[in-house]
């Protein structure tokens, strides 16, 4: 299936599930289920092809589900919804909607995602220090997510939504290397 087309159903599946929650008036807890569901996914590779692959009873996956439904203690607005992934077929597809409705979420509550590119991890207080400058600066919440790049070198690349700002050594080095040329 094309990446756009998993795209659509990412955000169609997960726009229902935030409407849901909307409705429940439970979008809180519906959050943390979704955030444990990302992690028992990204944890367990194989869970997704399990479910995914057509040579297993159905009885089988549908058995496996309620024991891991029942194992995080999922909500029930959330316990629907993976019943309708399940008799949908989709549920290969809940990575792409959990992270999705994170994002829907987000942008419904208004928070701002910023990635965060650096060569090592930050610590707790540079972390903290960033979160703060974000969130004056951008005046809401902000989630960052950290991510590490040793091919910057030095520095910090920032992205908000389609933004970037560039404070590298890399990119320095780069600059620097175009005006020398410019100079010969």
């Amino acid at each position: 299936m094309k990446n756009s087309s998993k795209v659509k159903i990412a955000n169609t599946y997960a726009s229902a599930l935030l409407e849901a929650a909307i409705e429940n008036k439970t979008i809180a807890k519906v959050l943390i289920d979704v955030e444990n569901l990302k992690s028992l996914l990204l944890d367990n590779s194989d869970f997704s092809t399990y479910m995914a692959n057509p040579m297993y009873a159905d009885d089988e996956k549908k058995s496996l589900l309620s024991e891991v439904v029942r194992k995080i203690k999922i909500s029930a607005t959330t316990a629907r919804f993976i019943d309708v992934l399940f008799e949908n077929r989709r549920l290969a597809d809940l990575l792409n909607i959990v992270n999705e409705f994170v994002h829907l979420y987000h942008a419904h509550n208004n928070i701002a995602e910023v990635e965060v590119e650096s060569v090592q991890k930050l610590s707790a207080a540079q972390s903290k220090k960033i979160l703060a400058v974000l969130e004056k600066k951008l005046n809401k919440k902000v989630v960052v997510t950290c991510k590490l790049n040793p091919d910057i070198i030095g520095g910090l690349r920032v992205h908000v939504g389609s933004k970037m700002f560039d404070d590298t050594i890399i990119t320095k080095l780069n600059h620097l290397e175009i005006m020398m040329k410019g100079e010969e």
